[in-house]
């Protein structure tokens, strides 16, 4: 069998819990843009590389020898900080490459007025950071279809997980109850980022798919689960008119929709947290909530 190198530019949240699924004899290398998160990376068993826009030697001579390339960076004011200087690389200099997954969001599909959507409807993205990231999925998908390479879009949902969920935020005095009336949101448990990214590896499999659980659920409701299982009270709500936010927040309670994941069900993915209950029974129950290295579930604020 052929030798998987696995190459993630920008290996932050989701890239992390990607390798640390790998199968045995996976190599996978991930670029990050400061030495101080080398630790984090080389933890979670990924060659740390260094990369501040421009492609250094050794990136180069990890990309030849990759067989499978995932994008989690996001695109900044100039566009994909990756597609631009890895294009070269891409068309020429990766004979190796079979497969090629991006990272992208369920907001370049704009608001729909909290209607269910799935991966045929149509996008509305906002300028700015959503048209962004449309734009990229498209330049994505050609360079596929110029080298010949499966390219697979993975819409994402709000991410959560050890170290990322309601539970960090009630210990640490964040956690808020906003009230806006029909709001809901899609969430995706970081586990299911990396199942769903392995799923389509292993397959070779390119296309659209909203990578997203069952139940978009208003955000106050996923709050006051976490608080009932930490047994403490959930914070006061607060309207939506009235509460302090900054204008990205309030930009992004302007989108309601609730998302389908009707494209990766149909290739025969099974989520492992179907919706966040399940993912916080878990993440309570073994402890996992707090994050790596931090498994103690007993709350401060619980203990008194």
């Amino acid at each position: 069998m052929t030798q998987q190198n696995i190459f993630i530019f920008g290996a932050g949240y989701s890239g992390k819990a990607f390798a640390r699924d790998r199968p045995q004899g996976v190599r996978v290398s991930g670029t990050t843009r400061t030495v101080e998160k080398f630790a984090g990376l080389e933890a979670a068993a990924i060659e740390p590389l260094l990369f501040d826009g421009h492609l250094t030697s050794e990136i180069r001579a990890r990309l030849a020898e990759t067989t499978q390339l995932v994008v989690s960076a996001a695109p900044g004011a100039d566009g994909d900080p990756v597609l631009d200087v890895a294009r070269d690389a891409i068309l020429h200099h990766m004979p190796a490459l079979r497969w090629i997954g991006y990272l992208s969001t369920v907001g370049v599909y704009g608001d729909h007025g909290g209607k269910w959507i799935d991966e045929t409807a149509e996008c509305r993205p906002k300028p700015g950071r959503s048209q962004a990231r449309l734009d990229t999925e498209q330049a994505w998908h050609e360079l596929g279809e110029e080298v010949g390479r499966p390219v697979a879009i993975l819409r994402l949902s709000g991410i959560y997980g050890p170290g990322r969920n309601a539970f960090v935020n009630l210990e640490n005095g964040t956690a808020k109850r906003l009230i806006k009336k029909d709001q809901v949101f899609n969430r995706i448990h970081v586990d299911d980022i990396s199942g769903a990214l392995w799923h389509l590896l292993d397959a070779d499999r390119g296309g659209i798919y909203n990578v997203t659980d069952d139940e978009p659920a208003p955000p106050q409701d996923v709050v006051s689960y976490a608080a009932a299982l930490m047994g403490v009270d959930a914070p006061p709500e607060i309207p939506f008119e009235t509460a302090q936010l900054s204008p990205m927040a309030r930009s992004f309670y302007g989108e309601n929709k609730r998302v389908a994941n009707t494209e990766i069900r149909a290739t025969g993915y099974e989520f492992r947290f179907p919706d966040y209950r399940a993912a916080f029974d878990r993440m309570w129950a073994d402890g996992s909530w707090r994050g790596e290295g931090k498994s103690d579930r007993r709350s401060p604020i619980r203990q008194g």
